[in-house]
Formats: structure tokens, sequence, C-alpha cells
């Protein structure tokens, strides 16, 4: 059975209700973000496709869960 990562669940931007992604980081990390607003989560660094989805699946809870970094400085 192949992990598929566009298949993990994002919700809303816990910020503004923007629309969130899971974006990957040149093959080494995944984090989630907003498209509106810019907010994201924390980098999850993998090092082989097995990794990437559990990064993957790690990122999208901190996002779910509202465990995010504002875009703007000094927040």
């Amino acid at each position: 059975m192949e992990n598929n990562v566009e298949e993990i669940e994002i919700y809303e931007c816990p910020i503004c209700q923007g629309p969130g992604i899971l974006e990957e980081e040149n093959g080494w990390c995944c984090d989630a973000m907003c498209l509106d607003c810019g907010c994201h989560t924390a980098e999850s660094a993998y090092k082989n496709n097995e990794e990437r989805f559990v990064a993957a699946t790690k990122a999208a809870q901190l996002w779910n869960r509202g465990k995010v970094l504002p875009s703007t400085p000094g927040d």
C-alpha cells in the first residue's frame, strides 16, 4: 500500500479561514501554510519517501490543531 500525501486532509486556516495547503521544500521537509495570510506550521523533516508521508501527516496534524506561526514579523 502506497501512502498518498495528496489524500491528507487539511482544514481551513485557523487564523483567517483561508485555504490551507501542504508544501514540500526541496525534497527534505513538509509544512502546511495558508494561501491567504501566509501563516504556517513548523517544518517537519524527512529523509526518504516513507518518512515523507510521516512528515506530511505531522504537518497536517499541527495545522489542523491550530499550531501555526503567523506571517507577521514580531508575532
